[in-house]
C-alpha cells in the first residue's frame, strides 16, 4: 500500500519559517525532540520534561485553552466524538510508533496549509490517504491531530508533550497551538537546567517572545544558569549564541549601572528639595528651638514633618557659632554657604524672603559667567524635577491611604 510521508530536515534549517507549500517534498520528519537532547552531537530539540503515565480516555480540554474561546462545550464534546470514533475518517496518521491515528482529510486540510499539500500529493489508496509523522512520540502526534479538531488537549498531555507540540505547531503552521504552547512554556516548564534548550527551540520554531523570555531570565540568573548542562553543550555547539548572549549581559549590565547612578542622583536631588523646603520653614515660620527673631520657638513640637529639618537646624546652629566661617576653611560652613546660595537661585521673591543673603547672592550671580550660570540653572531644574517626583509619591500615598 503506497504510503506518503512527511520528512522536511530543511524547515529547521538556518532558523528560517517553515515554507507553507512545496510539491518538491516527498517526506515529512519533525525533529527527533523525544530523544535525550546533547547539543554536542549536533542535535537542535531539547529534552521534554518527564513523560508521565496519561489515558486518552480522559477528554478532559486544557483550561487555558478553553478559556480563551467562546465554543460551546457541546461543540467540543462533538468534534472529540468525531476525532476519538473516526467516523467516515479518510486519512491514516502514521506515528513514529507505527500507530495509526484516523483523521479526515477536510479537518486537517482547512487546520494546516502544509497538510493539506501533503494531502494532496498523497495517493489514494484503498479509501485512505497516509501520511507520517517521524520524530515525536505518538501520544504527542495525537495530541496534536485531536488540537485541529477541537482546539483541545488534555492538561497533562499538554505539558508533557509541551516542546514537542510547540515544534508540531510550527512545522505543520497551527499559529494557536503556537501561542498556547508558548504561553505553558513561559508560565510552568523553563528552569535554570532547560531554559538555554528552550531559548534555541525558541529560535529554530520563530518563537521570538518565548525567545525573549528565555533571554530575559539567563540574563537575570546568569550565574547560576551558566554552571548548568544545557550552557557547557551550547557552548559546544553553538558558540555564537552564547557571545551574542555574553554581549547582551553586558549590555544590561550597563544599562543597570545606569539605572543605579540616575536613582543615585534623583535621591540627591530630592534630598537637596528637602533642604531648601526645610529652610525656608525656618526661617521663615520656625521650628522647636530655633526660628526668626520675631517669632517665639515651637518646643511644644516634638516631630516636624520636614524631613532634613532637624540637618539644617544642626548647620544653622554651626554656622552661628563657627570662629572660621569662611568659604572653605570649615567643611559645614562651606555646606551652609552652598545651601544659601542655591536658595536664593530658587527663590523668586529675593526682596521678600526672610532667608539670610538671599538678596546677596541674587546680586551675586548676576556677575557669573555663562558658564556657571547654566550649571547652576540645570541644578535647579533638576530639583524642581525632584520636586514633582516627592508630590506624586505623596499623592500616590494618600490614595493608598
Amino acid at each position: 500500500m503506497a504510503c506518503l510521508e512527511l520528512d522536511l530536515p530543511q524547515c529547521f534549517s538556518n532558523e528560517q519559517p517553515l515554507p507553507m507549500a512545496s510539491t518538491s517534498y516527498k517526506t515529512f520528519n519533525v525533529p527527533d525532540a523525544c530523544r535525550s537532547h546533547q547539543l554536542n552531537s549536533g542535535r537542535s530539540v531539547p529534552q521534554p520534561p518527564p513523560v508521565h503515565g496519561s489515558s486518552y480516555g480522559a477528554r478532559k480540554c486544557s483550561k487555558s485553552l478553553k478559556d480563551d474561546t467562546y465554543v460551546p462545550d457541546e461543540t467540543r464534546i462533538a468534534w472529540d466524538k468525531l476525532f476519538y470514533e473516526g467516523y467516515g475518517a479518510d486519512v491514516h496518521v502514521l506515528t513514529k510508533d507505527k500507530d495509526i491515528i484516523l483523521a479526515h482529510s477536510s479537518i486537517l486540510g482547512i487546520s494546516s496549509p502544509v497538510l493539506r499539500n501533503l494531502l494532496e500529493q498523497a495517493r489514494v489508496i484503498k479509501g485512505f490517504r497516509k501520511i507520517t509523522i517521524q520524530g515525536v512520540p505518538s501520544e504527542a502526534a495525537r495530541a496534536f491531530i485531536r488540537f485541529l479538531y477541537s482546539s483541545c488537549c488534555e492538561p497533562d498531555l499538554m505539558k508533557n508533550f509541551v516542546l514537542h507540540l510547540l515544534v508540531l505547531s510550527h512545522a505543520f503552521a497551527i499559529p494557536s497551538l503556537k501561542r498556547t504552547c508558548i504561553k505553558l512554556i513561559e508560565q510552568e516548564v523553563l528552569t535554570e537546567e532547560n531554559v538555554v534548550d528552550v531559548l534555541q527551540l525558541a529560535r529554530l520554531c520563530d518563537a521570538p517572545r518565548l525567545s525573549l523570555s528565555c533571554t530575559k531570565m539567563i540574563l537575570n540568573d546568569f550565574k547560576a544558569i551558566s554552571l548548568s548542562d544545557g550552557w557547557k553543550a551550547m557552548k559546544q555547539a553553538n558558540p555564537s549564541l552564547e557571545q551574542e548572549l555574553l554581549e547582551s549581559l553586558v549590555g544590561e549590565d550597563s544599562k543597570r549601572q545606569d539605572r543605579l547612578k540616575k536613582m543615585e542622583e534623583r535621591k540627591v536631588y530630592m534630598q537637596l528639595y528637602e533642604a531648601m523646603e526645610a529652610l525656608l520653614h525656618i526661617c521663615r515660620d520656625g521650628c522647636r528651638t530655633i526660628g526668626p527673631h520675631d517669632k517665639m520657638p515651637k518646643d511644644s513640637e516634638t516631630t516636624c514633618k520636614y524631613a532634613a529639618c532637624k540637618g539644617i537646624e544642626s548647620l544653622v546652629r554651626h554656622f552661628k557659632g563657627c570662629r572660621i566661617r569662611v568659604p572653605g576653611g570649615c567643611m559645614h560652613c562651606k555646606r551652609m554657604w552652598q545651601i544659601l546660595r542655591l536658595h536664593s537661585q530658587m527663590c523668586s521673591e529675593p526682596d521678600l524672603c526672610k532667608v539670610p543673603l538671599c538678596s546677596h547672592f541674587k546680586d551675586k550671580m548676576k556677575s557669573l559667567s555663562k558658564r556657571e550660570e547654566f550649571k547652576w540653572k540645570l541644578l535647579v531644574s533638576k530639583i524642581m524635577a525632584a520636586k514633582g517626583t516627592i508630590n506624586s509619591i505623596l499623592a500616590r500615598r494618600l490614595l493608598l491611604g
